[in-house]
């Protein structure tokens, strides 16, 4: 009976993501949507591929008490980058001018839940929590996604394209700093950096335009303040 109604929630979910690309939805319908995206995002319930954890094969390392501490603070900075992922994504697909790029802001939100469960998960593994500010994290890149979203098309791909380049330095950085014996918790970032990538990529190649110099610098100034407070709390 489990298993029926597992297979019956992937398929209303399957359906829904169908009926959302090809219907009309009135203002109260995207605002229920939208609050559905975020409360599944906040309650560790999102909507993803179904990707395998990268580090379910890979042995648990012996990390002291120090080591355990940085690969947790690292591992919640990267959830809470998923989180305004999530958040992004939901924003701009909510206002896009075009159904491709709805696809393409729905198929990416869907690989960034894979990104924001396997994080979440090294986070307990390493007896941690993800960041009680999560709920400013998403508001705040909502706001953000809808405001790129409005503007064009071939713009908020432009900031999809410019947020994963900077992910990905963050990503980089974060396998440097990471206790070298935490292979766990490199495996799952180097499968994010390949995504984060792919996304990039994708972006550019549906015409996404480049942002000014000083958006750029907003948006790295912005993303300090999260990563430094993720950090911690």
């Amino acid at each position: 009976m489990a298993w029926d109604y597992t297979i019956a929630h992937h398929t209303v979910i399957e359906l829904t993501n169908k009926m959302s690309i090809q219907r009309h939805y009135s203002f109260f319908d995207r605002l229920c949507l939208n609050i559905d995206q975020a409360v599944r995002a906040l309650t560790d319930n999102v909507i993803t591929t179904g990707h395998p954890y990268p580090a379910h094969h890979i042995k648990e390392a012996s990390l002291n008490d120090a080591e355990r501490k940085q690969a947790a603070a690292l591992m919640r900075i990267n959830h809470a980058g998923e989180i305004c992922a999530q958040a992004l994504y939901h924003g701009q697909g909510a206002v896009s001018h075009s159904q491709q790029t709805q696809m393409k802001m729905q198929q990416a939100a869907k690989e960034e839940g894979d990104h924001l469960n396997w994080c979440r998960k090294r986070l307990l593994e390493l007896g941690s929590h993800t960041s009680y500010l999560n709920p400013l994290w998403y508001s705040g890149s909502f706001c953000i996604g809808l405001l790129a979203g409005m503007v064009g098309d071939e713009w908020s791909l432009g900031f999809v394209a410019e947020t994963e380049r900077q992910v990905i330095h963050h990503l980089a950085r974060h396998l440097h700093t990471l206790p070298k014996q935490d292979h766990r918790s490199a495996a799952i970032l180097q499968k994010m950096e390949s995504d984060e990538a792919k996304h990039r990529d994708e972006a550019l190649a549906l015409g996404a335009k480049e942002l000014p110099h000083l958006i750029k610098k907003i948006m790295a100034m912005t993303s300090k303040i999260m990563v430094k407070t993720a950090y911690f709390i």
